[in-house]
């Protein structure tokens, strides 16, 4: 398919940004792409830094000015299925649920038009819900790339039309999981604020005084650690990237987050074993360490209340 234009990313890297590979910096901090395409951009001479070009393996470092030059294909007309494998853990004939890994899109978009869970789901079954046209079929809602966890997926427009309302009415049993920077100072709390567009980033979302929309979560703490925190979290609301943005606003930025200052170390300083264990983690842990671990809701079919547990995965055993 013939190349019809290109889309120009500029980014600069923020202080306090550890030193880490320019693909594997990339691959986390752009929606919608993977390390392997960041990859093929740096071959074809696509990604500068500092207006040179750099190969693979080059370690950003603060003050760095990325430029990235992406060629767009035309959106194609129909999405064909694609045989990738899924962690399904629930099916019957009205909807499935799956356990969605880090790194897999939810569903074909803008520069991301192949791999996403909506392909694997049409080389599953041809029994999906069109209510949000064939580009998101079967697909209730969504969780971002490099989040793993549950997802619902619906197989028919009235399965798909209950249960959206039972997640715009809050009715859901919804609970993610998250390691973060630091301890809190309560082992409960709310962070109730709004959420807009950043004036920084069009592409990144950030608490706002004066506009945007409500977006109220609720914490507890599981576990503390040296430096870091397991909380858990419910979701009053459903904004985009909220429990990031909230959490990095509250200074308890998700453990690993390349969008939201995760990987910037801000504990364990003063203590060079500490730091050195810090390190280690984050090259370990390539991707926030976000979790969408419990989901229930009422059978559309049945009215029957049901409930999965994802099991956590060994990157949140690690700490």
């Amino acid at each position: 398919m013939a190349i019809v234009t290109e889309k120009i990313i500029n980014l600069v890297i923020t202080e306090g940004q550890r030193k880490q590979r320019i693909d594997s910096y990339l691959a986390n901090c752009l929606e919608h792409t993977t390390r392997s395409r960041i990859q093929k951009l740096l071959k074809n001479n696509l990604i500068t830094v500092n207006d040179k070009i750099v190969k693979a393996n080059y370690l950003i470092e603060p003050k760095d000015k990325i430029k990235i030059t992406i060629p767009v294909s035309p959106r194609p007309d129909k999405v064909e299925a694609e045989d990738i494998p899924l962690n399904i853990i629930y099916e019957d004939d009205y909807l499935i649920i799956v356990d969605k890994p880090a790194g897999m899109v939810v569903h074909p978009s803008y520069g991301n038009y192949t791999s996403t869970m909506v392909h694997a789901l049409l080389h599953h079954t041809q029994n999906l819900s069109t209510f949000n046209g064939d580009y998101r079929a079967g697909i209730v809602h969504r969780i971002d790339k490099d989040t793993s966890g549950l997802l619902v997926i619906a197989k028919n427009e009235e399965v798909h039309a209950n249960i959206a309302k039972q997640f715009a009415a809050r009715t859901t049993e919804r609970e993610y999981w998250a390691v973060c920077w630091g301890r809190f100072k309560n082992s409960t709390g709310e962070i109730v604020t709004n959420i807009s567009r950043s004036k920084q980033d069009r592409k990144l979302f950030a608490v706002s005084n004066d506009e945007g929309k409500h977006a109220h979560t609720i914490y507890s703490v599981i576990e503390e650690f040296d430096f870091l925190s397991l909380i858990k979290l419910k979701l009053m609301t459903g904004r985009t990237h909220q429990i990031r943005v909230h959490l990095a606003h509250i200074k308890h930025n998700i453990f690993g987050d390349h969008t939201y200052g995760g990987r910037r170390i801000n504990y364990g300083l003063e203590f060079p074993k500490t730091k050195a264990r810090v390190n280690n983690l984050l090259n370990i842990i390539d991707r926030q360490a976000l979790h969408a671990k419990t989901l229930g809701f009422i059978h559309p079919i049945t009215n029957q209340k049901i409930s999965f547990d994802s099991e956590l995965l060994k990157i949140f055993k690690i700490f």
